[in-house]
């Protein structure tokens, strides 16, 4: 027996021995390239390994396959009459061909001059003259390796300059983008230039925000954030433009990857169809309601997600994408093995969510004489069903506080025209929407309350409304840009006007007239300035637009498209090829922002929990400023090495019906992130990622008003009259990330352990308002010994500060095979 057991354990170690050793051997990395403002392939490209010897040519039709020993590589793409492209940190393994794309884009200068410039790789400012400032990215092994992120774009992202995301409404534990000190709603986001309008779990209707983001990070290739100066072609956007740019799927042969990690599961698949059709496919489940079931807390949330990208090559001009993402959530409530004040909270305060989604959209791209035409179809859906009950009554409709059944449907075409003659680079198009948004609310403001003698000493306050709207959006825009004087110079400008059928102004194509300019100049090789300034809209969201009164009548058709206008120079500086910094100054200037007629409040502070923006009455007459500074540093992959580091000054302050301003819910004014990465030998990978946050503002609550409602609504009252006028501690949180990966002969085999907040700091959340309870915890305490009186007047009021720390150590692994 034992010679067996021993016999068995030395032939285990031999094959495995034998299979790292093979696959030690070698990884492939392929793709295509093609020229920038043609979309067509290019052969001849020079493709090499920074580094070694190791290099491929592209054939006639751009495409590409390089063999190299699995480790972490710089990919460079060299052609002449074209300037150069480095991929940095691009992960080989032998587990699966790791896909790429690169466009090259055309150099001006003389033959003589590009050996002197053509190692200028990192700037964006020079890969896009349309966006020649304001423009950051990450790579997807950045975004895979993030300490903390949990494969999440969403929250990777927030190291990234001008981006917050650490509100204090939830710890730091939401995805609320929050770019230069703009609202959550502020943003738009375009997958492979499909819009996307929901890429959160759980999300916030009217805002996006939500915990965790629905987005396979193994599809994505890159990721563009522009926080200013944004292409004419994008509507709809104030504070940023998400641009996810999804890689194909591998061509040649069929395969994939399976994750697990502390709170979810994930599978992708590659399948080739046929020569010339490529596939993605993913789906996701969560296991968190089992995590918070075993650690005693009374949440269970749950959520499935799904994506896809099918490439069909119609021929050598035509080519077709196919792609979607949707998610299913549920956010219910269970029993917990010990009640305790901090539960008793949650079962009372937090409402239950049902939720589901998708975008699905073709893309067809059509090569034309100089340039191409992209034609975007898509339709996306979100159904959001949201509910709470008094005192955990749920389902008993005479203690409902909160029901909402709505649904916001859009149908979406773009087709757009992009050229590229002597030097001019331009772009138009038409665009158009068909929209509809149904709704059906019940919200309890407060509640009718009588003191002992049946004497009202507050009136009821319901808001009950049964919507459903229709209508169309329509736009168009033009862009264009010129490189002078051998690309030193770079100019751009572009125009746009946005309509819609549904408001009162909305057919006046001058209401929302956009022009927006830019300029870029290139000093020496290192050193570069731009400037821009753009006027841009914002149609107010669904919820404004579809609300209804007592009456029945849609009392928000008056409203104006939100304006905001952005001022912004800085400067850029490349000491080397893979080291950059950036220095921005900014202002923006907002205009017609939707005002609470009922609270008074600017709807700018709104959009950091779960309860959806809107569904009141507005006037858009409010006004905002948020300016400030961001620096940036940005190392890539440098002897096994990359780093990021940004800083962000930042003031954002709005006003309401006093036209008073004050500090808005996201004036953190100080914003710290830092990203560090190093790869070591035999498969082991350190990652750390250092947060700050300056206090967030909060509102202190009406002490009265609290202690008269709660009992009947489970939150404490806000005091308007005091918004904002306090403020959190700072947010610090340093997250640790450790991989080891082995390479076999046809998988790769990826541990890693993710630490949040090693450090355990505290984590400074929004106070909450509660009754203390009984030394049982089996009902409130009073102070007469008698049951709680309906207006509260004998409970014993208890603020809790919120600001535990959150420690959160996992461990998971990544098959790829």
């Amino acid at each position: 027996m034992n010679q067996h057991f021993i016999f068995g354990i030395t032939f285990f170690y031999l094959w495995l021995s034998s299979q790292i050793l093979f696959a030690q051997a070698m990884g492939v990395v392929q793709g295509e390239v093609r020229d920038k403002n043609g979309q067509f392939g290019l052969a001849g490209v020079s493709i090499v390994a920074e580094g070694t010897q190791i290099g491929v040519s592209t054939d006639a039709e751009g495409k590409f396959k390089l063999s190299l020993p699995v480790g972490s590589y710089n990919i460079k793409a060299t052609l002449v009459g074209y300037k150069p492209i480095v991929k940095y940190n691009i992960n080989v393994t032998s587990g699966n061909a790791n896909i790429i794309s690169f466009e090259l884009e055309e150099d001006n200068t003389t033959l003589g001059e590009v050996e002197v410039t053509a190692d200028k790789t990192i700037s964006p400012a020079v890969a896009d003259i349309f966006t020649p400032l304001s423009v950051q990215s990450l790579t997807t092994e950045e975004i895979r390796s993030n300490p903390g992120g949990n494969f999440d774009i969403s929250r990777v992202v927030q190291v990234l300059p001008g981006v917050g995301g650490t509100n204090g409404s939830v710890g730091g534990f939401r995805n609320d983008i929050i770019i230069r000190g703009g609202a959550p709603n502020e943003n738009v986001y375009y997958l492979d230039g499909i819009e996307i309008p929901v890429i959160n779990h759980f999300a916030t209707q009217g805002a996006a925000g939500g915990p965790t983001g629905i987005l396979n990070v193994s599809f994505i290739e890159d990721v563009k954030l522009s926080s200013s100066a944004f292409e004419a072609r994008y509507d709809n956007a104030l504070a940023s433009v998400f641009q996810f740019k999804q890689r194909e799927g591998n061509p040649d042969r069929f395969q994939g990857n399976v994750r697990l990690s502390a709170t979810e599961l994930a599978n992708t698949l590659e399948i080739p169809i046929g020569k010339k059709t490529t596939s993605l496919l993913s789906a996701r489940r969560s296991y968190l309601q089992f995590l918070f079931e075993a650690i005693d807390l009374p949440i269970r949330p749950d959520y499935w997600d799904f994506q896809y990208k099918i490439t069909h090559k119609l021929n050598a001009k035509t080519t077709i994408n196919a792609i979607g993402v949707g998610a299913i959530d549920e956010f219910r409530f269970g029993s917990v093995r010990k009640s305790t004040p901090e539960n008793e909270y949650i079962l009372r305060s937090v409402p239950s969510i049902q939720q589901w989604n998708y975008t699905v959209g073709f893309l067809v791209k059509r090569l034309i004489k100089n340039g191409f035409v992209n034609i975007a179809l898509s339709r996306n859906m979100f159904d959001n069903q949201i509910d709470r009950f008094e005192d955990k009554q749920v389902g008993n409709e005479n203690f409902r506080i909160l029901g909402i059944q709505s649904q916001e449907i859009e149908n979406k075409l773009r087709v757009e025209i992009n050229k590229s003659i002597n030097g001019w680079k331009y772009a138009y198009g038409l665009v158009g929407q068909y929209v509809k948004f149904n709704n059906r609310l019940f919200n309890r403001i407060r509640k009718e309350i009588t003191d002992g003698q049946g004497n009202i000493v507050q009136s009821a306050l319901l808001v009950r409304a049964n919507s459903a709207i229709e209508f169309f959006r329509y736009g168009a825009f033009v862009q264009g840009a010129k490189a002078l004087f051998k690309d030193k110079l770079g100019l751009s400008a572009g125009l746009r006007t946005d309509m819609n059928s549904f408001t009162t102004t909305g057919n006046n194509p001058l209401e929302t007239l956009s022009p927006r300019a830019s300029i870029t100049y290139s000093f020496s090789d290192k050193w570069s300035a731009s400037a821009s300034i753009g006027s841009y809209f914002k149609i107010p969201v669904y919820t404004i637009l579809g609300f209804r009164n007592e009456q029945g009548e849609l009392v928000n058709r008056n409203v104006r498209y939100t304006n905001s206008i952005h001022y912004t120079t800085g400067v850029e500086f490349l000491p080397k090829n893979d080291l950059r910094f950036t220095l921005e100054v900014f202002y923006k200037d907002y205009r017609n922002y939707p005002v609470s007629i009922r609270d008074g409040i600017s709807l700018a502070n709104q959009g950091g929990d779960f309860s959806p923006v809107g569904n009141e009455a507005v006037q858009t007459t409010g006004k905002g400023r948020a300016y400030g500074l961001e620096f940036y540093l940005q190392q890539k992959l440098t002897k096994n090495t990359f780093a990021v580091f940004s800083y962000t000054l930042v003031r954002s302050e709005f006003a309401g019906l006093n036209n008073i301003f004050i500090p808005s819910a996201w004036d953190n004014r100080h914003l710290i992130s830092a990203l560090y990465g190093r790869k070591f030998r035999r498969g082991w990978e350190l990652g750390l990622r250092y947060r700050f946050a300056g206090g967030a503002p909060f509102t202190p609550f009406d002490l009265v008003a609290s202690q008269r409602n709660y009992a009947s609504l489970g939150v404490g009252i806000l005091d308007f009259s005091r918004l904002n006028s306090q403020r959190l501690d700072a947010f610090n949180q340093l997250d640790v990330r450790i991989d080891k990966k082995w390479n076999f002969k046809n998988f790769t085999f990826d541990l890693f352990l993710d630490v949040v907040n090693f450090l355990r700091f505290p984590t400074p959340a929004f106070p909450q308002y509660t009754f203390q309870r009984t030394s049982d915890n089996t009902a409130f305490a009073t102070t007469d010994g008698l049951p709680l009186a309906a207006d509260g007047s004998n409970a014993i009021p208890l603020i809790l500060k919120n600001n535990d720390a959150i420690f959160v150590p996992s461990i998971g692994f990544i098959i790829e095979f």
